[in-house]
């Protein structure tokens, strides 16, 4: 899970490589909170234990911080895939899997179950909220496609099994935002809104 780093002991010597890897860390968790505009730069910079304008001698604007949160996040899940595609070519799956792609797709709904990856969730929402801005758009526009093209050449998978894996996907980090187990309309949370409606109703 993406967590604030710690702050370094100031008689510790840390590069600016290092700085920077845990200010994007850091980002990660603030701006899945707060989004783009929502996040104080110089919350960030606390939480890694610099000044603020430290964070901008390495990420020249907020919106640059921002997309390298973002483009972690891309990483990560990239990263899921490929070693659910690597667990199944072992023989490793954690579940009985018919072939890789359903192994991506169940480490996917695992990692989203997990209370403890949720920033990872709400950093990919908060993407697509900060959308209105053109910069964002376009790279996260690139980097959706890059990983539904690391899918597919991880899966071997035709574009109509990636499209209806991409669209299970996007429900499930809808139903995992909002706090349910699925989008349908069967689903016991819509139908105990269909019943408090109904009797709210007949109440009137």
């Amino acid at each position: 899970m993406p967590t604030p780093a710690t702050p370094e002991p100031s008689r510790q010597r840390v590069s600016a490589a290092e700085r920077r890897d845990a200010l994007v860390r850091a980002a990660v968790y603030e701006f899945a909170q707060g989004g783009l505009t929502g996040t104080p730069v110089d919350r960030i910079a606390r939480a890694v234990g610099v000044a603020q304008p430290y964070v901008f001698s390495l990420f020249p604007t907020k919106r640059d911080l921002f997309l390298a949160a973002v483009e972690r996040s891309f990483e990560h899940t990239a990263k899921l895939f490929e070693r659910a595609a690597a667990e199944y070519d072992a023989g490793r799956s954690p579940r009985d899997v018919a072939d890789k792609l359903e192994a991506m797709a169940w480490a996917y709904h695992e990692m989203l179950e997990n209370e403890g990856d949720r920033a990872w969730l709400m950093i990919q929402h908060q993407a697509f909220a900060a959308c209105y801005d053109n910069e964002v758009r376009a790279r996260v526009r690139d980097l959706f496609a890059d990983l539904i093209l690391r899918a597919q050449l991880l899966s071997g998978a035709d574009a109509e099994r990636i499209d209806e894996f991409l669209r299970y996907g996007m429900s499930l980090n809808v139903a995992a935002a909002i706090g349910v187990e699925a989008l349908s309309v069967d689903s016991d949370w819509i139908a105990a809104r269909r019943n408090a409606t109904t009797a709210g109703r007949r109440d009137a």
